[in-house]
């Protein structure tokens, strides 16, 4: 491709820039052609494209779910798994975007921010009144690209509530763009803001860009991508096969002078402020007080979620709406065309049946736990003390190569691992992404499988329980670190705000709750019906019995558990809690009883979360996952076993010993793993292997 060549007649075989499919995204009308990739939304032919963009928790995804209603489409990105929320608003189509700090190319969150928003027709841009010194930088970023704006100034009460004014003309005036005050919780300022979608328009450069902006403008002809070249995107640089410019330190700075300049004409305090809210929010992100807080916090998750919704929830669900009615109903309707001692009927209505055990596993089990995990994750996020758990914790994950925005997923494993897994898209790297998913299918047992757990360790007494809980988070931190030291690259650091502490909006909460369990809803039922269908036929087949006899040794000749116990290990690859539930009908010792819960919390995770890290992660990483997951269970098994053997674990001095000496082993392969870690990042050469 010639530089001269116009945008637009190129193909992918002659423009590099068509070929970075995990770089670049646009929108489309029928008709239209872009010199980058699609995402594939429906946009009618004179439907213009509406985009909210904004900083993180500026409150947009009120707006979006206010603005477009339940009835709302999520697209993955191409060549990553991030979701793009769109919807309709009225004739047109309005397109959600991630929460971003700019739209330069340093994480894929702004890749996805910068394509969409430069691809939009009008940008509605959401800042929080609090902060506008910091939002308003993106709000003069996407001004200099020229697309055209309306701003919507959120959350103005509680800016009056922390004495803070806002001229909202002046700040007009000085942007040169529509700005609406809101109260998007409220739905307060929705009306106007509808109607100055009308009236949007581009508006005032940053002063002293033009010049700089004039010369590569004319070479490109887009001033979006001519401001992002100067900046220095390579990847847009890319697209028009020029040199990426380096002009970015000289805009930022003349950019934040602006943004300074506005605050300073537009913002006058009063001094007024919520000081127990100021004071709270403080309380819980220091360890002394944010540690017994939140402890607080998921003892009343886990009563709601892991006592009252998995048990007295589930248990009507499962045994007397699905067993009572839903399961004769459907047994009966298809015993008319297949028994269920046939193929077919094996595989529609038998014990691992696709319209039986993925039915009342999906909606008698799982959706009411994804529900509760969602409500409370919802009551989090609204409230403000979400990204306060993840500032409260950052600390500690950095060690294993995380870090504090990871406590979503886990917290949410312990209700289910599938929908965890789901979740770790939200980590800011693959790096991390790979370190979560593979704790979550190793340490972190589901809410169902808890449940049984905790029953037969009350049984065994407190040693045991002790023993237990140590063992599982030694795995974990070893685990982490190694897996740390291992992987390439560095871990992104935790970059996040810390919004105001409300009261939630529970008619929002619920809305959130809704969207977020349906959409899990429709994306893990296939899932769960395709490993019904497989162990099914596992079990038409003999392979489930081959598996069984398979494994028998292995756990009698190492773990010294009973040549049964295989069983309980096989179906626990099709439902963790099947597995566990199996122990409790067996003849078991005290340690033995240990030895095996230990196992199969470690052992691979159900057949439905298999199937999701296959889809998260390549064929070749997840099956190396799942092995991983086999070596580490049966090992630490065996070990405490012996362990076990020699100190005994009904005294807690035997169980501190137990505990002890494994902890001993994994703090010599901690410090084994950081110093191959420090070896490596001293060798650049190894490192870029």
């Amino acid at each position: 491709m010639s530089k001269d060549k116009p945008c637009g007649q190129c193909t992918k075989d002659d423009c590099p820039a068509l070929q970075q499919d995990s770089e670049i995204g646009q929108l489309q009308k029928p008709g239209e052609h872009h010199h980058n990739l699609i995402l594939e939304i429906d946009i009618p032919e004179r439907a213009r494209r509406i985009v909210l963009a904004g900083n993180p928790n500026t409150g947009k995804s009120v707006f979006f779910n206010a603005l477009t209603g339940l009835y709302v489409d999520v697209s993955n990105y191409p060549g990553t798994t991030l979701e793009i929320s769109h919807g309709r608003l009225g004739d047109d189509v309005l397109i959600d975007t991630p929460g971003v700090y700019g739209i330069s190319s340093f994480n894929d969150e702004e890749r996805i921010a910068r394509d969409i928003i430069l691809s939009a027709d009008v940008v509605v841009n959401v800042v929080n009144s609090v902060h506008l010194e910091r939002d308003l930088f993106l709000t003069q970023q996407i001004i200099d690209t020229g697309v055209p704006m309306v701003v919507a100034v959120n959350m103005v009460d509680e800016a009056a509530r922390r004495g803070l004014g806002i001229d909202f003309d002046r700040l007009s005036e000085m942007l040169g763009v529509p700005v609406v005050p809101t109260v998007a919780v409220k739905k307060q300022g929705f009306d106007r803001l509808y109607a100055e979608l009308k009236k949007a328009r581009p508006g005032h450069l940053t002063p002293g860009l033009e010049p700089l902006l004039q010369s590569t403008l004319n070479r490109m002809g887009n001033q979006g991508d001519a401001l992002l070249v100067l900046e220095g995107d390579a990847a847009v640089a890319a697209r028009h096969l020029v040199e990426p410019g380096r002009e970015r330190e000289r805009i930022y700075r003349l950019r934040r002078q602006r943004v300074n300049d506005m605050v300073q004409n537009v913002v006058t305090e009063s001094g007024k402020m919520s000081a127990f809210g100021t004071t709270l929010g403080r309380w819980m992100i220091r360890p002394l007080t944010g540690i017994p807080l939140l402890c607080l916090a998921l003892f009343v998750m886990y009563q709601v979620v892991g006592v009252f919704i998995a048990g007295t929830v589930v248990d009507f669900l499962e045994e007397d709406v699905m067993a009572g009615y839903y399961e004769p109903f459907i047994t009966n309707l298809i015993g008319r065309f297949a028994a269920e001692e046939t193929a077919l009927g094996t595989i529609l209505i038998g014990e691992f049946g696709v319209l039986t055990m993925t039915v009342i596993y999906v909606l008698g089990l799982l959706m009411p736990l994804v529900t509760g995990f969602y409500f409370f994750l919802s009551l989090f996020e609204d409230s403000g003390y979400l990204p306060r758990i993840a500032t409260l914790v950052d600390r500690a994950l950095t060690g294993i190569g995380l870090n504090g925005r990871a406590v979503i997923p886990f917290i949410l494993g312990f209700g289910c691992v599938t929908m965890a897994t789901i979740i770790t898209r939200i980590l800011g790297s693959d790096r991390e992404r790979r370190i979560a998913i593979f704790l979550l299918a190793l340490t972190i047992p589901c809410s169902a499988q808890l449940a049984v757990i905790a029953g037969l360790l009350a049984g065994l007494g407190g040693t045991y329980v002790l023993v237990y809980v140590l063992v599982i988070f030694t795995v974990f931190v070893v685990a982490g670190t190694i897996l740390s030291a291992l992987l390439p690259g560095q871990s992104t650091h935790l970059m996040i705000d810390l919004p105001p502490l409300r009261v939630p909006r529970f008619g929002n909460v619920l809305k959130k709750t809704w969207n977020k369990a349906f959409r899990f809803l429709k994306e893990a039922t296939p899932i769960f019906a395709l490993g019904a269908l497989i162990i099914s036929t596992f079990q038409l087949t003999g392979v489930l019995q081959f598996l069984q006899n398979i494994l028998a040794p292995l756990t009698v000749g190492w773990l010294h558990l009973p040549s049964g116990s295989a069983t309980a290990f096989i179906m626990g690859i099709v439902r963790r809690d099947f597995g566990a539930a199996g122990l409790m009908i067996m003849d078991l010792t005290a340690l033995q009883t240990l030895v095996a819960l230990l196992t199969i919390t470690l052992f691979v995770p159900c057949i439905a979360s298999i199937l999701i890290i296959f889809k998260e992660r390549s064929k070749g990483e997840a099956a190396l996952l799942w092995l991983a997951t086999w070596v580490i269970a049966f090992l630490v098994g065996g070990l405490i076993g012996r362990l076990g053997g020699v100190f005994g674990v009904d005294s807690y001095g035997g169980a501190l010993l137990t505990a002890g000496g494994f902890a001993a082993t994994g703090v010599v392969l901690v410090l084994l793993a950081r110093q191959f870690r420090r070896r490596r990042n001293s060798c650049p050469a190894v490192e870029s292997e």
